[in-house]
């Protein structure tokens, strides 16, 4: 994996550069849509590199559970096994050790899960992760660590901190031991991910022992797990603040259009999340004035495209009463054109970004997003 900062935003941390895995090139900042179970829901593979994407996200715990990893290496890799032919990120099932807590038992070793289809016994170590990665074929491998609820005790984030750190330390002895047996060395690139909670002192202590490690990159864990917006941005900024400049900075969960420019402009290079197709799914189409209802008897009467400003496919052909039409019917093909437009937004979103903070006018862009998105009437909400 190679890395470069192309430009920075002076007197800002905003930045452009460029990240080269081994399936090409991606400029960033850059959003990975998610795909979970080897599918970005409701989205062709080809659209999603026609739009703009070159990094998804796949979840080791979930391809663990269903096919097996054993499975998708009998069909080549991940990357043939769902007919993507950019980069894969595959997080470790770590955020299932949040989202799963009463399916699961921590030790020091690793984690226990119990399946949440049949209840079946899976042992998640920090090596057999990153075997499993590995034999799937990730471009960009994430660790097993502990991530932790708003609502967590101080002494609770101290033990993640702890496990995070011994996790990664041995993910990175199982990276170079899949290295080494790897054809040609290469077994993708790990991140480490930096964990304490919203504690200052224990963000410091993750990151230092973090970077002691010399990982390829990093991650800030441990946000957008219900804390508040504010908390959300001082501990983004305080968490990117403390790794080093040239690697790449990767927060996970991130995936709201004002999320994402707030991500922008403290200095991530890569963010990932659901929300984007999860709300698609849901009725909910993005816009410049926030997230539109389609759901509503105002959306119903309407002959305007979900967003004027967008031009995607969706947007040139069909209104926004079509679309609530086609989500009061039930019919597919609703979650399917509300998504790829959500995900057009979001790609034109991220090309605003990087174009902005390379002619010199992201703090000028950030402000009239935000003012935009956040402050809309909420008639349309």
């Amino acid at each position: 994996m190679e890395f470069v900062v192309e430009r920075q935003e002076r007197g800002g941390a905003a930045r452009r550069g460029r990240l080269v895995i081994g399936r090409g090139p991606a400029a960033t900042p850059l959003f990975m849509p998610v795909a979970t179970s080897a599918s970005v829901k409701a989205m062709w593979p080809h659209d999603l590199a026609a739009l703009g994407f070159r990094v998804l996200l796949s979840n080791t715990y979930h391809l663990v559970v269903r096919p097996g990893v054993a499975r998708i290496r009998q069909a080549g890799g991940l990357h043939r096994f769902m007919g993507w032919d950019g980069g894969l990120l595959t997080d470790s099932g770590g955020f299932q050790v949040f989202s799963l807590a009463t399916l699961r038992r921590l030790h020091e070793d690793g984690v226990e899960f119990r399946s949440h289809l049949d209840g079946s016994a899976l042992s998640f170590t920090p090596a057999g992760v990153v075997a499993s990665q590995a034999a799937l074929g990730s471009d960009i491998l994430m660790p097993l660590d502990v991530c932790t609820a708003a609502s967590a005790e101080r002494r609770e984030a101290l033990r993640a901190v702890e496990l995070t750190y011994r996790w990664a330390a041995a993910s990175k002895r199982a990276w170079r031991a899949a290295q080494r047996a790897a054809a040609g060395g290469r077994a993708g690139a790990l991140f480490g991910i930096v964990q304490g909670h919203f504690h200052r002192d224990l963000r410091v202590r993750s990151a230092e022992q973090l970077l002691g490690l010399d990982l390829p990159g990093y991650a800030v864990g441990g946000l957008s797990v219900g804390e508040s917006r504010s908390q959300f941005l001082e501990f983004l900024a305080f968490s990117l603040e403390l790794l080093p400049a040239d690697r790449p900075r990767y927060v996970m969960g991130v995936g709201s259009p004002d999320y994402a420019v707030e991500a922008a402009a403290a200095g991530a290079d890569m963010f990932d999340c659901v929300y984007p197709t999860r709300v698609a799914r849901n009725a909910w189409a993005l816009t410049r004035r926030g997230p539109l209802s389609l759901r509503g008897a105002a959306a119903g009467a309407s002959d305007e495209p979900v967003d004027a400003t967008c031009g995607c496919q969706v947007c040139a052909r069909f209104s926004r009463g079509y679309l609530r039409h086609l989500f009061n019917q039930r019919e597919i093909m609703a979650p399917v054109l509300t998504t790829f437009h959500n995900l057009a937004f979001m790609a034109r979103l991220l090309e605003e970004i990087r174009s902005a903070i390379g002619d010199g006018t992201f703090a000028a862009f950030r402000r009239r997003f935000l003012s935009g998105y956040c402050n809309a009437a909420g008639a349309e909400r």
